[in-house]
């Protein structure tokens, strides 16, 4: 259905073109507007791996930052879509909040408002087709060049070019039309007129997903004399509404913070369009007289457009910013986040999204979340397939307390848990980390790599806890006591490194965190000799007959395997929880040799 209405949009588009030149310049002019805000953008993302990211996360502590953040961004580059999909991929990832966010997007939309003033002050009172040229002369070479940032220069400069060609066909296109048709005709007086071109911006924004293009066409309709003032305003009051479009397209392969984010946008884009219509003509009143102070001829109506539209959204954001807390809140009420799975339940990832691929800082901050998540399913049936309940080794209970308490062996079905809470989560995180290794470059490869190993290193432990299940299972009931005591002390063992693992996870203590997991390592070599050794005692004197020797043999070696990949799993998260200084981090841990070194002089 889709292609056969795209089919006769363009058999539409073709008849049209064949029977006026000028819709032919006018659309030309869109079509290369659009695509020049397409490159801009472009070339924007290739920078937003780096200093972007670092500038977002710095700049957005407090909430006017995040306000001037969103502002001076969007100023820069022009668009409004870009920086909302910026903020929407990073608030997914929990690398910003949604009051952060929130304030970027207040930001924006007033950032937004200096396209108007540059299109409608340079745009139809200079030959801006002149400076087109040489800049897509010079953007075209540099997106040539194999280096990233010249690449992304070139795209900037290609895009600006192609920017200011298309508002320069769009102009030529109405100016023509003044010689064969006056587009004034359609207009509509009051209310009437004000909500059906309203209602016309919302659906030209919604339909080429920039406002900006809206506003070009708006302005150069206006100047051409094709629309009235009052009718301008409308359509740049929907273009606002319209432009909300982007975040919500964007939101729906993000997250659920994203989601209300997007939501806030919705909703503060179109309370501002309601305050704006409401009081649409003490607004027409307000410009007229701060026109005349700024100098602006009563006449030059494009300008006013300009004033008309920074005033509106500066009114909306000064309305709303006070009420952020609040909008948070109702936000958080009426999107809920998913309820807890029960352990029958098919459990799926709660961080990956589509739009956490947009960017290096997003992936790798998603792919932690979800590595931990993946640990945290892991971690409750390593110790289910121990009999020890998950909540046993979070609480303070002394181990041989836990140890006579769980003496019984708690059966539980690893391969349906492996179904239900493992499988699915492994293999998206995996196929995730693949993407973003193809997508990103060597430092950003660097730093996912080892994501996936530790990921794989969970799945290993996972493993070796089901092969040991079996047998942990049947001796725990036995008669002999020796091998009882030997169960109970790998049971024992595993608990410890279990606990400092989730000590690990819970403290923001750096100091704390390199020992305990020194500890970690070197419990795990340590257990592994004495283990052995106490086996070899056991054979000797005959307590335990060469099957149950056999098992406890094949059992002390995946107690081991258990121990030392899960210490692997938090040694990557340690060192690669936060991008800045997991050098100096990785600096602070024991390295092998160390580790085996102090395990032989003990």
């Amino acid at each position: 259905m889709k292609k056969v209405l795209l089919l006769l949009i363009m058999i539409g588009l073709s008849y049209t073109f064949i029977q006026s030149k000028n819709i032919l310049n006018i659309s030309a002019g869109v079509a290369i507007f659009l695509f020049g805000m397409f490159s801009l953008e472009e070339g924007f993302r290739s920078f937003a791996g780096g200093l972007l990211e670092k500038v977002l996360k710095k700049f957005t502590d407090k909430r006017y930052k995040s306000v001037l953040f969103g502002a001076i961004t969007t100023s820069i580059m022009q668009s409004s879509s870009l920086i909302s999909i910026i903020s929407i991929s990073f608030i997914s990832a929990g690398l910003i909040g949604l009051a952060q966010g929130i304030g970027i997007i207040f930001g924006a939309n007033i950032g937004t408002t200096t396209g108007a003033w540059l299109i409608a002050g340079l745009g139809l009172k200079v030959d801006i087709a002149t400076y087109a040229m040489p800049m897509l002369v010079f953007g075209t070479i540099l997106m040539f060049q194999s280096d990233k940032k010249a690449k992304g220069v070139g795209y900037i400069l290609a895009g600006l070019g192609f920017l200011f060609l298309g508002i320069a066909y769009m102009k030529d296109g109405f100016d023509a039309f003044k010689e064969t048709i006056d587009l004034t005709q359609f207009s509509i007086d009051g209310i009437k007129g004000l909500l059906v071109f309203t209602l016309i911006g919302i659906v030209a924004t919604v339909i080429m997903q920039s406002s900006h293009a809206t506003l070009v066409l708006i302005i150069t309709a206006l100047g051409a004399g094709q629309i009235t003032y009052e009718n301008a305003l409308a359509l740049a009051i929907g273009s606002n509404v319209g432009t909300t479009i982007t975040a919500v397209l964007g939101s729906l392969t993000a997250g659920l913070e994203g989601k209300k984010l997007a939501a806030a946008h919705v909703i503060f884009n179109v309370l501002t369009g309601l305050v704006a219509i409401t009081f649409i003509y003490p607004f027409i009143r307000i410009v007229d007289i701060s026109a005349a102070f700024l100098g602006v001829g009563a006449e030059d109506y494009t300008m006013k457009l300009a004033l008309f539209h920074t005033y509106f959204n500066v009114l909306g954001v000064s309305l709303l910013y006070p009420f952020t807390d609040q909008l948070v809140r109702f936000l958080d009420k009426i999107l809920l986040a998913k309820k807890a799975k029960g352990e029958n339940e098919r459990d799926d990832v709660y961080f990956i999204t589509d739009s956490a691929l947009d960017f290096p800082a997003t992936a790798h901050s998603v792919l932690i979340k979800e590595t931990k998540h993946l640990y945290s399913n892991t971690f409750d049936i390593i110790t289910k397939g121990m009999s020890i309940a998950p909540e046993d080794i979070t609480s303070g209970m002394e181990i041989d307390d836990i140890i006579k308490l769980r003496n019984q062996p708690l059966p539980v079905n690893m391969d349906e848990y492996y179904e239900n809470r493992i499988k699915d989560i492994y293999g998206k995180i995996i196929n995730f980390a693949i993407m973003a290794q193809g997508k990103f470059g060597e430092e950003t490869i660097r730093d996912i790599v080892p994501l996936k190993m530790a990921n794989i290193s969970i799945a290993e432990a996972f493993k070796a806890a089901k092969h040991m299940q079996k047998n942990m299972l049947f001796y725990l009931s036995s008669n002999n006591e020796h091998i009882k005591k030997e169960y109970n002390h790998i049971r024992k063992n595993l608990i410890k490194q279990l606990r400092n693992m989730q000590l690990i996870f819970n403290t923001t203590e750096e100091d704390v965190a390199v020992l305990l997991l020194s500890k970690i390592k070197l419990d795990a070599k340590k257990y592994d000799i004495a283990a052995s050794k106490s086996l070899d005692d056991l054979i000797r004197s005959n307590k335990i007959n060469y099957t149950m020797a056999t098992s406890l043999m094949n059992d002390t070696t995946y107690a081991y395997t258990i121990a030392s990949e899960l210490a692997e799993v938090a040694n990557i998260l340690f060192i690669h929880h936060e991008k800045e200084g997991k050098e100096e981090r990785e600096a602070l841990l024991l390295n092998d040799l160390e580790v085996q070194d102090l395990t032989n002089h003990n």
